[in-house]
């Protein structure tokens, strides 16, 4: 739908200008906020009064712009970037960049009305960008993008872990340590049972010596008692002399 400019709303126009924009955008966001009316016979005969003031704010509009054109077409502006030795930035130098700069000298810039060459610069050097100001007026500023070389430090040996590394390891050496203590008590007691053990084994062998010893001597006994005369034949014979 047409409509007609109330006031100047960049990009869309300036005030006066007629404009096709869609019915939505109209409805919501220009005529709520008195940025544009809508395009009718009313609104054509109210702006053909206005016409003359519209004009004259005009020609001040291509006055300023001319003056402030040959304001920052008298800057130096240097920019200073981190950079390496060849020469390429750490970064980029954007339109972002140069409104920045601008600001810091006063002026009060668009982005979007500054004009880069490319889409950024990413090296030292000297460059010249645009500023759109009024209509077709436009100014062209002298940049130098300075390097600024970064000095590396060696690096350091990384800082140690905190304490509780060191409680870790001491409980890791005293946990080391209790496992070998009972180690060593349980080789003490494995040896202390092998020697009951072995005391227990020298006592049996004593015992069954001690018994094979007995059996041998009521054997020897018993032979010798066989062996010698039986005492009744003894007396029979001397009855038998008598």
């Amino acid at each position: 739908m047409k409509v007609i400019l109330n006031k100047d709303h960049s990009p869309l126009g300036e005030e006066g200008d007629v404009k096709d924009v869609a019915k939505g955008y109209a409805r919501n966001f220009l005529f709520p906020r008195g940025i544009a009316l809508p395009y009718n016979d009313k609104t054509i005969k109210l702006f053909e009064n206005r016409r003359e003031e519209i004009e004259a704010r005009k020609v001040q509009k291509r006055s300023d712009a001319a003056g402030l054109k040959e304001k920052l077409e008298s800057i130096a502006m240097e920019i200073v970037m981190p950079a390496g030795a060849n020469g390429k930035l750490y970064g980029a130098v954007t339109s972002q960049t140069i409104a920045d700069e601008l600001a810091k000298l006063g002026f009060q810039i668009e982005r979007k009305r500054i004009e880069l060459p490319v889409a950024h610069f990413k090296n030292v050097g000297k460059y010249k960008v645009s500023v759109k100001l009024y209509e077709s007026a436009a100014a062209e500023i002298n940049i130098n993008v300075m390097g600024q070389e970064i000095k590396t430090e060696s690096k350091k040996a990384p800082p140690q872990r905190p304490v509780k590394r060191h409680r870790d390891s001491q409980d890791f050496n005293k946990g080391a340590e209790a496992a070998e203590a009972a180690d060593s008590t349980e080789t003490r007691n494995t040896s202390a049972g092998q020697d009951t053990d072995t005391a227990a084994d020298a006592g049996v062998a004593a015992d069954a010596a001690a018994s094979a010893g007995a059996e041998k001597s009521a054997a020897e006994s018993v032979s010798a008692d066989e062996d010698s005369p039986v005492s009744t034949d003894g007396e029979e014979a001397a009855g038998l002399t008598q």
